[in-house]
């Protein structure tokens, strides 16, 4: 094989010199991404704020439904009680009686609920992620490790 060729075949393995990218457009790409980049990320915010806005929407319509259910379950729960009250008078209880026993009845219920509440409430401070965060003390098990 002869030098010439040699120095023919290592020229055409490498890239001439125009085709490698120059500083300048170097400097235009990187500019080019940055602003793609910020349209990116302004485009992201903008949907994130209008999810925000759909939701806060959402969980308004949510509670107010929610405070409609309660309204009317609490009549339900009126009337259940003012037919429990007339069925006990009917059965020749007095009617203060009876309406004690009601009262009575709609308190131990309430005592129930406080007590469900207070059980679950210990879950709203997140005890596992505290724990989770809290160092674990891992000191020297032995001697020789000091």
């Amino acid at each position: 094989m002869s030098i010439n060729a040699v120095k023919d075949e290592v020229a055409g393995q490498t890239a001439p010199h125009s085709d490698l990218p120059s500083g300048a457009s170097l400097l235009k790409d990187a500019q080019l991404l940055w602003h793609e980049l910020r349209v990116l990320t302004h485009d992201h915010i903008q949907l994130a704020a209008l999810e925000m806005q759909r939701a806060g929407k959402s969980l308004i319509d949510m509670i107010v439904a929610a405070v409609m259910i309660a309204v009317l379950l609490l009549g339900t729960w009126l009337g259940l009680m003012a037919a429990a009250v007339l069925w006990l008078i009917e059965y020749g209880i007095i009617p203060s009686s009876a309406i004690l026993i009601g009262v009575g009845f709609n308190a131990l219920v309430a005592v129930m609920l406080y007590g469900f509440i207070r059980y679950k409430s210990r879950y709203l401070k997140f005890p596992a992620t505290v724990r989770s965060l809290h160092p674990v003390f891992s000191g020297p098990r032995n001697k020789e490790e000091l």
